[in-house]
């Protein structure tokens, strides 16, 4: 069973997202899509800066095994990024909740409502 800690949101392109303190939005990879994907060698991130629209393909993950695209969950800007993980990409296989890949702040208006709360993505990985 995949560990889905409660407190997060999630989608359904197997990324968690975090609500931090001052509002902006910290993204990773989920620990189901880490046990899917096999040994993560490679990490592609969005630069500091973009603008992303939720949905849009912002990022690449390779593993042994496939390589996938990472999404954006919401729309809203990138106000930071992992280079440590994107150095040392199999720490995500390590600790999925705590290599997070990326920050966003986000866009005026747009908000988290259509994320998954814990109990949905569980339903959804079965």
């Amino acid at each position: 069973m995949s560990n889905v800690p409660a407190e997060f949101k999630y989608t359904d392109e197997h990324e968690w997202v975090r609500t931090e303190a001052d509002g902006t939005l910290t993204i990773g990879l989920t620990d189901y899509a880490q046990n899917t994907l096999g040994d993560i060698v490679f990490l592609e991130l969005p630069a500091v800066g973009t603008q992303v629209k939720a949905g849009d393909a912002i990022g690449v993950v390779e593993s042994v095994k496939a390589a996938s695209d990472i999404y954006s969950p919401v729309t809203g800007k990138v106000v930071a990024i992992n280079t440590d993980v994107a150095d040392t990409p199999e720490e995500v296989n390590s600790d999925a909740y705590d290599a997070w890949l990326f920050k966003i702040k986000l866009a005026a208006g747009a908000g988290t409502g259509h994320l998954l709360d814990a109990a949905s993505y569980v339903k959804l990985i079965g």
